[in-house]
């Protein structure tokens, strides 16, 4: 009987696990989007693989010019910029979204 417990539940732990993969869409790396620059309300915190270059590179493809004091604190590039002829403070988090205050 309890041979038989046991398989049942062995059945039922791979049943769910299976149907939980199954359910999955889009990028298998949630993490890359795509090559456009996002725009978000709040950035997200992780450790920020982009090089300085990269960084600049996708705030200039946002649209973001005379960009200045660029650096990485705490996994994000920060810096200040001008946009629509506004300057502002600038953040590229490590999806390669942009956030700006």
């Amino acid at each position: 009987m309890q041979k038989y417990m046991m398989a049942a539940a062995a059945a039922a732990l791979f049943a769910t696990g299976a149907s939980a993969q199954s359910g999955q869409h889009g990028s298998h790396n949630p993490v890359v989007k795509d090559q456009a620059p996002h725009r978000i309300g709040a950035p997200a915190r992780g450790a920020n693989s982009f090089t300085y270059d990269q960084a600049r590179g996708r705030f200039a493809k946002a649209g973001y010019t005379r960009l200045s004091k660029l650096t990485k604190t705490d996994g994000l590039w920060r810096g200040t910029g001008v946009r629509h002829g506004k300057r502002v403070n600038v953040m590229l988090d490590y999806k390669g979204n942009i956030t700006a205050r």
